[in-house]
């Protein structure tokens, strides 16, 4: 027993000054060891910030147009950063509490509003329209119709839809868009796993694209509307 002790200790020794002293002249190696230095330093802070603002974020960001944050929290979530209850849950009530509060603005200070904000008034016009024709599908599904999410519930309450049938209608529909966007952030995490394999070294980089690509989707919409405005002021001039 002794003799295997002593055999043991010497080939260990052997392998430590073996490891000790093989001549470190790979540049790629020492290159590729700081990279993975630093997508590790990366990845805590990142795992750190998810976990203490994350379920906040989702909350806020929900409050107004939150497609974008919801599907990082369903990608976060399948990283194991967050939990997909937990998303989905902050995300309703983000999107219940905005979704009421545009509504009561719009039965209750509409006219105000639209007075300091005449430029309103086409969009307004148009979503009248839709609310005259489908006012239950409406209440449903407009949170899925990027862009006319703050301007559905507003021109909602300015009609003579109920509140309490609102209200039903739109705990429904929030639950059924927390849902959804958070499932399929959480199934885009999936079907980028099965495509990549491991992902622990692509996350920061995952998550770039997609707030890219809502930044880069918010832009456009920004831009078209800023244009719109534009052609409405020189129409009003015009016609002035």
């Amino acid at each position: 027993m002794t003799d295997t002790l002593t055999i043991q200790f010497v080939m260990d020794r052997q392998d430590t000054h073996g490891v000790d002293n093989i001549p470190v002249e790979n540049s790629e190696a020492l290159e590729k060891l700081k990279e993975c230095l630093g997508d590790f330093g990366g990845l805590m802070a990142l795992e750190s910030l998810i976990d203490t603002y994350g379920y906040l974020a989702i909350l806020v960001g929900t409050f107004v147009e939150g497609e974008t944050i919801l599907v990082l929290g369903g990608f976060a979530a399948h990283r194991g950063y967050l939990h997909l209850p937990w998303v989905i849950l902050a995300a309703f009530i983000g999107s219940l509490c905005g979704d009421q509060l545009f509504f009561f603005l719009g039965r209750w200070h509409s006219q105000g509003i639209l007075a300091k904000r005449p430029l309103w008034k086409v969009k307004v016009e148009k979503a009248q329209k839709l609310v005259d024709r489908f006012r239950t599908p409406l209440i449903l599904v407009f949170r899925f119709m990027y862009g006319f999410r703050t301007v559905a519930p507003f021109v909602i309450g300015m009609s003579p839809v109920p509140t309490a049938q609102f209200v039903f209608l739109n705990v429904v529909g929030a639950l059924v868009w927390a849902i959804a966007v958070g499932a399929g952030g959480y199934l885009f995490g999936s079907a980028m796993e099965a495509l990549l394999g491991n992902l622990k070294h692509y996350e920061m980089r995952i998550l770039g694209v997609i707030a890219a690509a809502g930044i880069l989707i918010w832009a456009i919409h920004f831009y078209r509307r800023r244009k719109g405005r534009r052609s409405l002021i020189k129409s009003s001039d015009g016609s002035g």
